[in-house]
């Protein structure tokens, strides 16, 4: 009995996050006039990719999904290089300095990210970095990096000083203890940093609202805003399947590299 309930509230859990996927989906296979009608249903009933053909045809979705997945990539790897030796100098080395950036890093996450918007684009304009993707990358590593140091100190801090030491006693050095003992068990954590800077990246609209103003540099979520009308009317069938298509991406990548995921969260979890 206890199995059972468990498996029907992963069931309803699912059923849940699921629903928004699904709606969308429905919505983009649906005709105006169906969308219009005032009785909605889940099925369609005449499926149509007329939306798609639409949202295509009006939009670059394809070069601002290119310009979304340089961004991601760019950022994402740019995070993890910078927090990953970072993370181990805070979790190896104890002191005042330790203690201080770890509080640091916290403090940070409690102030809405909206206070650094202007003193953000000032910086960016004196660096010339406005309405580029480089600049944009800088904005993005600026928000996900002390979250990623976070994570990625918990992880170093799961993984026993001891095996460092016993390296340490064979003859290897420092850098050789890190690389060949530390590094490849800090691999899950590495993947889950890199799983949530990407996805961070990928679905940001504030900070790209602001720094990016040129349609040809326009990442996909500003694209996806341009199926508003001048009023504020939505065009639901192109905006939802343009939706649908800018989420597939992330759930590919996801599947990709959830096992990778799952056991980097177990991991993490071991020594906080």
């Amino acid at each position: 009995m206890r199995k059972t309930l468990q498996f029907v509230a992963l069931c309803a859990y699912i059923v849940f996050l699921a629903f928004p996927l699904v709606w969308l989906l429905s919505t983009a296979l649906k005709t105006p006039q169906e969308m219009a009608g005032l009785h909605p249903s889940w099925i369609p009933e005449h499926p149509t990719l007329a939306n798609f053909a639409d949202a295509f045809g009006e939009q670059d979705l394809v070069g601002a999904g290119l310009r979304s997945l340089i961004v991601a990539v760019c950022s994402s790897l740019l995070t993890v290089a910078i927090s990953l030796p970072a993370s181990y100098a805070l979790a190896r080395y104890k002191g005042v300095l330790s203690r201080v950036a770890i509080g640091w890093v916290l403090v940070s996450q409690i102030f809405p990210f909206i206070l650094i918007i202007i003193p953000l684009f000032m910086v960016l304009r004196k660096m010339d970095l406005v309405n580029t993707l480089p600049g944009l990358i800088v904005v993005h590593v600026t928000f996900t990096l002390p979250f990623a140091l976070w994570m990625l100190q918990g992880y170093v801090r799961s993984v026993p000083r001891e095996l460092e030491e016993a390296a340490s006693v064979d003859g290897a050095g420092r850098i050789r203890s890190i690389v060949s003992v530390v590094a490849p068990l800090l691999a899950p954590g590495v993947v889950a940093t890199l799983l949530f800077s990407f996805i961070s990246s990928w679905n940001e609209f504030l900070f790209a609202l602001v720094v990016l103003k040129d349609p040809d540099v326009m990442t996909l979520p500003l694209t996806l805003v341009r199926f508003t009308g001048p009023e504020g009317v939505a065009r639901l069938g192109p905006l939802a399947a343009a939706s649908l298509m800018a989420t597939i991406p992330s759930l590919i990548f996801f599947a990709i590299i959830q096992r990778r995921l799952r056991s980097g969260l177990m991991a993490g979890a071991v020594k906080g």
